[in-house]
């Protein structure tokens, strides 16, 4: 079962040149939307994410709302593992797939194959849960004698494929996704689609980053918004995106 508690989360990313400081400071403030700030040394900071604390709990499906640069990513990067606070508390219980990359890990001169072990590992399954897997990942990727190829010798359309037959082979207490993964042409699509519901309907807690206000209020329960990397509001989707509310919006 998963959980996950963030307690004055915080993440700041340090600007290591401070020439030109004023034509700097106006373009990090409109490009990344963090609030800047000065370490004790004098250093030029951007605070990408601002004292956030939450807590999800099986059955949760949670949104994160917000312009671009509103710190959206650098949180999910942060439940994933990929970056560590600069100060509050982070604690993650279960398994997480982060499907924020699903390329990572991949090799281009390596075989299809040998790339489902690749990104198999990235995703933290071990070599023998891999092994139980390769048939059923081979299968779904529907690319046959390819897989025995380099994946250079891969169109992009094919490599996504693989990526994604192999990213959501696992089985998650936690998925951590930025926008809702779409890949292949019509009929791939519908079964990716079938695929991904089903990892989110199995894994305990969903956190994912997304502009869409139907698929918020289709997928979540929770949206936490957030603005210069800090939460301004939490609030049910259901109730404020539902076609009803909406309705009553626009009279």
């Amino acid at each position: 079962m998963g959980y996950i508690k963030a307690q004055d989360v915080t993440v700041e990313f340090p600007v290591f040149s401070n020439a030109h400081r004023s034509l700097k400071n106006t373009i990090l403030h409109a490009s990344t939307g963090g609030r800047l700030a000065r370490s004790a040394g004098k250093q030029l900071l951007v605070r990408a994410v601002d004292n956030i604390s939450f807590e999800a709990t099986p059955g949760d499906r949670i949104g994160l709302l917000g312009h671009n640069g509103s710190g959206k990513t650098t949180l999910l990067r942060v439940l994933a593992g990929a970056y560590e606070p600069v100060s509050g508390y982070l604690e993650t219980k279960g398994r997480v797939a982060s499907l924020l990359a699903i390329t990572m890990g991949m090799d281009q001169d390596a075989t299809g194959y040998e790339n489902i072990f690749l990104r198999g590992v990235m995703m933290g399954m071990s070599p023998q849960e891999i092994r139980t897997k390769v048939d059923e990942i081979a299968e779904f990727t529907e690319l046959g004698e390819y897989l025995e190829m380099p994946i250079r010798t891969y169109s992009s359309g094919m490599h996504l494929r693989l990526a994604f037959a192999v990213s959501t082979s696992v089985e998650a207490d936690i998925v951590i996704m930025d926008e809702w993964l779409s890949v292949g042409d019509d009929t791939f699509k519908e079964k990716a689609a079938v695929r991904l519901n089903q990892m989110v309907e199995n894994a305990s807690i969903l956190v994912m980053a997304t502009h869409s206000k139907e698929l918020l209020a289709r997928v979540c329960n929770r949206v936490l918004h957030l603005e210069h990397g800090s939460v301004i509001e939490e609030f049910d989707p259901r109730q404020r995106y539902s076609p009803e509310q909406q309705k009553v919006v626009n009279l």
